[in-house]
C-alpha cells in the first residue's frame, strides 16, 4: 500500500471513529438538507410525526426499530408484512390503526423515500468507471 493510500484509509477511519464516538455521523451527499428537517425520536430512531406514538405502540412492541428503518416496503408489501406476522407470529388485529400506520410507513419508510432514511447508506454510485489495478 502506497503511502498516500494509507494515510487516506487513516484519516477515513479517524473520521468515522470520532462520528461513532460522538454520535454525530456526516449526512450523506443530498441528504443534509433533507435530513435536518425531520426530526428523529432518540429512542427509535424513527420519524418523529404526529402518529408515531400510535406506530411505536403497535410495531416495537414485539420487535426493535431497526426492522422497520432497514425496510423499503411499498404499502402493499408493508400490508403484506403485516399479513405475515398475523399469520406467523400471533400480532393482533390493528383495526382503525391499521390505515394510521400504513399512512406512516408509505410516507417515510417506503421506496421512494429512501432518502429520508436515517441510516448511513450512501447513495448509489452512478457512471463508474472500471480501470485496471497494477501489481
Amino acid at each position: 500500500m502506497k503511502p498516500i493510500q494509507l494515510l487516506a484509509l487513516t484519516a477515513v477511519l479517524f473520521v468515522a471513529l470520532v462520528g461513532f464516538r460522538t454520535g454525530k455521523r456526516p449526512a450523506p451527499n443530498g441528504w443534509a438538507t433533507v435530513a435536518d428537517t425531520l426530526k428523529v425520536d432518540a429512542e427509535t430512531g424513527l420519524v418523529d410525526d404526529t402518529n408515531l406514538m400510535l406506530v411505536k405502540a403497535q410495531c416495537t412492541a414485539c420487535h426493535s426499530s431497526k426492522l422497520i428503518l432497514q425496510h423499503r416496503f411499498t404499502r402493499d408489501g408493508w400490508q403484506e408484512r403485516i399479513r405475515w406476522m398475523q399469520k406467523y407470529h400471533k400480532l393482533w388485529d390493528l383495526g382503525e390503526s391499521e390505515k394510521v400506520v400504513l399512512d406512516y410507513l408509505e410516507k417515510y419508510y417506503g421506496p421512494q423515500t429512501a432518502r429520508f432514511s436515517n441510516t448511513l447508506r450512501r447513495a448509489p454510485l452512478k457512471n463508474v468507471q472500471w480501470y485496471q489495478l497494477e501489481q
